[in-house]
């Protein structure tokens, strides 16, 4: 991937996209291609046909996805399942029939099964059962990261997939109702901190680990596995460190600086109880995120207070 191939990220607006975009600006990039939903509607098999007739990139970054937290995973399954598979259907498709030279799916954490051994190696995949509140979500992601294989095998398609623990960053989505963990989190902070509220509520009982990568690594880990990587099987990306949701909670109230108490509604969903990535195929090719937490999620708080961020 030279610093003139036609590079084009997908889902360029949101929050991994934009983050890549950041990335190969930074690192010297000239021709990057993007399209916001209303340029084009990935899926449409039709319109992104003529897209990729039109535009004819090199390098293909799959970032565009229909996501959400817990709630919208939970609540709109059908959405989540056929926008997604149609979305990463067609930019295979297309990618492999204008001979593009390389892919690269941007898959979750949420393939692996609910009850994976810890910390989760590729191997995993398939090999138990899935989240119940987002298996609609998870089942089209494990058919993106088969896509590739498959189209490597029958058509020797260069397509990689990337395997991601939870991300935030700037261009985060912070609904209220839609947000991921640790802006849901933050915005909660936020407000209550505005209102002097005595508590803020979480969801579940806060013993769930998590692991959270900032977007910005998780741009530059894409970037590198792009030039890196060129294997059939996903590869994870992460720190391979984990936290319990209750001390995510904690570092989102000194961030946010917060002064209440944190309580925890047990009568609501806990998701999976444990994610941590094995990163040792990763490690071993010399990468490694550079963001902790607490430096990330201060960041994140300072794109919060700028105003510029989606609600989606």
């Amino acid at each position: 991937m030279e610093k003139d191939s036609r590079i084009y990220v997908a889902g360029s607006t949101g929050l991994v996209g934009s983050a890549i975009v950041r990335d190969l600006k930074s690192k010297g990039h000239t021709k990057i291609i993007t399209s916001s939903r209303a340029e084009l509607n990935l899926c449409s098999a039709r319109a992104t046909e003529k897209f990729f007739a039109e535009k004819k990139p090199e390098y293909i970054f799959n970032a565009a996805a229909r996501v959400g937290g817990i709630l919208a995973n939970k609540n709109h399954k059908a959405n989540m399942l056929v926008d997604n598979l149609r979305i990463q259907t067609n930019l295979i498709e297309s990618a492999h029939r204008h001979q593009a030279k390389k892919f690269l799916f941007l898959g979750s954490s949420c393939i692996y099964p609910r009850l994976a051994r810890q910390p989760i190696v590729e191997s995993e995949l398939l090999n138990g059962h899935l989240e119940p509140t987002n298996d609609a979500y998870a089942v089209a992601k494990i058919a993106g990261v088969l896509l590739c294989r498959a189209f490597r095998e029958q058509h020797g398609f260069n397509a990689i997939a990337v395997m991601p623990c939870n991300v935030y960053g700037i261009w985060d989505n912070f609904h209220p109702q839609n947000s991921h963990l640790l802006p849901g989190i933050v915005r909660k902070m936020h407000e209550a901190k505005l209102a002097a509220k005595p508590t803020v509520t979480l969801w579940g009982t806060g013993e769930p680990r998590r692991e959270l990568i900032d977007s910005d690594d998780l741009a530059d880990a894409c970037e590198f596995l792009m030039r890196h990587y060129n294997e059939a099987e996903h590869i994870n990306v992460g720190l391979g460190v984990d936290y319990r949701i209750a001390e995510i909670a904690e570092i989102a109230k000194s961030a946010v600086g917060y002064q209440g108490t944190i309580l925890y509604d047990d009568s609501k969903p806990d998701g999976t109880p444990r994610k941590v990535l094995n990163i040792d195929k990763l490690k071993a090719l010399g990468w490694r995120a550079k963001t902790p937490l607490d430096k990330g999620c201060q960041k994140l708080y300072r794109h919060f207070l700028s105003g510029e961020f989606h609600e989606r």
